[in-house]
């Protein structure tokens, strides 16, 4: 989908995304429906469709909405934190991504309960891998080794797939989770560490 330049054009693209938005937090994804967004936002289903063809393109733009603020959260939760080994900077970062999707019904619902689509895409899952890599580095420090955003990136999709099957298990986001995110991630990242030489 491209995103949309004029200021009219970004204001009905917000508008629409918002009303999706309001929806998903009090009902589940069946109820985002092109006919119920417009609806709901007031504006004509032609309007809705000028920007979105289908509700899954909604759910993309949406989901990359809430990868955007679960980083801001990440970035503003972990400024100034300090820990000493590498499972402390993973625990601090698992926490606040937990609590972001605990505050926003509506992200856990789309990412952590949602099996089918749409998948989290690498770019959006390398922001919050990157704020992880950062703080990992400033904090502790890393050794020289290969590939670094990658193997970031997979622990990022551990912490993700984890809290996902905790939510679907538990109809709910628990410290069990949590720990064995940190858990699998923390020995995902000393299994690179081992390896390299």
């Amino acid at each position: 989908m491209e995103k949309p330049k004029q200021k009219r054009s970004l204001i009905r693209t917000n508008k629409i995304l918002d009303t999706a938005e309001l929806i998903l937090d009090q009902e589940n994804l069946k109820a985002l429906t092109i006919a119920r967004i417009s609806k709901d936002a007031q504006l004509k289903r032609t309007s809705t469709y000028k920007f979105f063809k289908t509700p899954e393109e909604i759910k993309i733009s949406l989901v990359e909405r809430y990868i955007k603020r679960c980083n801001k959260s990440l970035i503003s939760g972990l400024s100034g934190k300090d820990n000493q080994d590498y499972a402390g900077c993973l625990r601090q970062s698992t926490e606040i991504i937990k609590d972001f999707f605990l505050l926003n019904p509506g992200a856990q619902k789309l990412i952590l309960e949602n099996t089918v689509s749409p998948p989290i895409s690498s770019k959006n899952l390398n922001l919050i891998a990157g704020t992880i890599l950062k703080h990992i580095e400033k904090t502790i420090g890393l050794p020289n080794m290969f590939n670094k955003s990658g193997v970031f990136l997979v622990i990022t999709q551990i912490i993700f797939s984890i809290l996902s099957l905790n939510t679907k298990e538990n109809s709910s986001l628990t410290d069990v989770g949590v720990n064995e995110a940190v858990r699998s991630a923390n020995s995902y990242l000393l299994s690179c560490l081992a390896t390299e030489g």
